[in-house]
């Protein structure tokens, strides 16, 4: 048992994958846990798919062989999108939802269309679609560590306010709070943490990621800070079993990871209903 646990950590790119895979769990699982309380499942598919017209005209700009300057066309392009699903929510009648699906359309439509005139890129789009955590490079882990940490800090001294934010924004304009900057702040929150993410789970995978944990928390405590701290240890553990499983089993990366995630909150579930079904035995 202890052999099968250290094999795969005498590959350097296995330990690497290790720490991309934890970096995001705990990441996603903390912004997830305030896109699950606004409703907003949507946002993270959204967006991870509104970053190809940034990835295609990247791929135009700079050429096949810079995969680190993808990153700042991805993650720039990401912004704007976030920005503008904000922008469209508050300045017309839409509501987020309806703001989301049409932006995302919009730019998705106009990755497919950037896309189909480059040649060699839809082989190369492989890449970001299903993720790739074994290729993480130093480079990568470096940017991980570096968004991820200033995301994880904005949410730890905002924590207040975009609670308020998310559970009534009617009181947080009452109480004078800025809730449209905040507003505007979990939106691009968000989108770093999917570009982040992409490495790791790809673009297919990425609203897996962000929601599967974050709701397994969710079934398992009814406090917020509970739910963050559970929903981080949960992500990490689905990265490192996911990891494991591609290493030995020779299965997508990605795809394990989330579908560890998906196993754990099925468990969850049935452990919830159960918890629930012997309240109302007692009450009775």
């Amino acid at each position: 048992m202890f052999e099968w646990l250290v094999a795969p950590l005498r590959f350097a790119f296995m330990v690497r994958g290790l720490i991309a895979a934890i970096s995001v769990g705990v990441l996603c699982s903390a912004v997830g846990a305030f896109v699950v309380l606004r409703g907003m499942t949507f946002i993270g598919d959204a967006l991870a798919h509104s970053v190809l017209p940034g990835l295609a005209v990247g791929f135009i700009s700079i050429g096949k062989g810079d995969r680190r300057g993808l990153f700042w066309w991805a993650m720039g392009t990401a912004i704007l999108v976030a920005l503008g699903m904000g922008w469209i929510s508050e300045r017309t009648r839409f509501r987020e939802d309806a703001a989301i699906g049409i932006v995302f359309a919009g730019m998705f439509a106009l990755g497919i269309a950037l896309i189909s005139t480059v040649r060699g890129f839809s082989v190369d789009l492989v890449h970001f679609l299903f993720g790739n955590v074994l290729g993480v490079s130093n480079h990568d882990l470096i940017l991980l560590g570096a968004f991820g940490g200033v995301v994880l800090l904005l949410l730890f001294l905002f924590y207040k306010e975009l609670v308020l934010v998310s559970f009534d924004i009617t009181l947080a304009r009452t109480l004078r709070i800025r809730a449209s900057f905040y507003r505007y702040l979990l939106f691009v929150l968000i989108a770093v943490t999917v570009v982040l993410s992409l490495q790791t789970v790809g673009i297919g995978l990425m609203l897996a990621m962000l929601v599967t944990p974050a709701s397994t928390a969710h079934l398992l405590t009814k406090r917020l800070p509970s739910m963050l701290l559970v929903g981080a240890l949960l992500g990490a553990i689905a990265g490192v079993i996911g990891l494991y499983l591609s290493f030995y089993w020779g299965v997508a990366s990605g795809a394990a990871i989330v579908l560890v995630s998906i196993a754990m909150f099925l468990v969850a579930l049935v452990v919830s209903s159960r918890r629930e079904l012997v309240r109302r035995f007692r009450r009775s």
